[in-house]
């Protein structure tokens, strides 16, 4: 589990799209959310849109790993859909802000990996916010307060990406992604083709 976060506007849903176009062995988590639809998004890849009485329905239900409300919008990851994916061998990739990263590692310690991504200033990060013009500047003004905050979780991450430049922040990730998957405990079979490459030096 590859799970990114980020103050809003600092590139963590760009970085995921990066990611995802380089690595087909990388499947990202469709969150439920209750916001609109924006230009440019589909249902059912970038997330599942509902209402906020079936998400209610579905909080109810046990559905979501873990959920939360941010800006007024409901967040939630669906939990079959993860364990599914898991229990197939396949790595998932999380864009969730740092109330939803702090769940999922409690939850799923072993399989966590964080990232956090940090924009190189604030002024720069209200500059993206503002260029994507997709929120009105009391939003914006609102999203930068609220930037303060989230950046105060950084240290609870294993990494921690500074993105001056989406490319080179995104290179980073990918580069982390693959050193976890080197690890010991994560190589399947590993205990087996040690012991054979034994077998055959005895």
């Amino acid at each position: 589990m590859l799970v990114l976060s980020s103050p809003s506007g600092a590139g963590k849903t760009a970085i995921a799209r990066h990611l995802l176009d380089r690595d087909d062995k990388l499947t990202l988590s469709v969150s439920v959310t209750t916001r609109p639809i924006r230009n440019g998004e589909t249902d059912g890849v970038d997330y599942s849109f509902v209402d906020a009485a079936r998400f209610e329905r579905m909080v109810a239900e046990d559905a979501f790993i873990e959920h939360a409300t941010v800006f007024g919008n409901s967040y939630g990851t669906p939990r079959s859909a993860v364990e599914d994916q898991l229990a197939a061998g396949r790595d998932i990739l999380f864009d969730v802000d740092w109330q939803g990263a702090q769940i999922l590692r409690n939850r799923m310690a072993g399989d966590h990996v964080g990232v956090f991504i940090l924009p190189p200033s604030m002024e720069t990060l209200e500059q993206r916010l503002t260029a994507r013009g997709q929120d009105s500047p009391r939003v914006v003004a609102a999203r930068m307060a609220r930037a303060a905050k989230e950046i105060s979780h950084w240290g609870e991450y294993d990494y921690v990406v500074v993105n001056r430049r989406l490319d080179y922040a995104a290179a980073s990730v990918l580069n982390i992604l693959r050193a976890e998957r080197l690890r010991r405990e994560r190589q399947t079979g590993l205990v087996d083709f040690v012991k054979a490459l034994q077998g055959e030096s005895g």
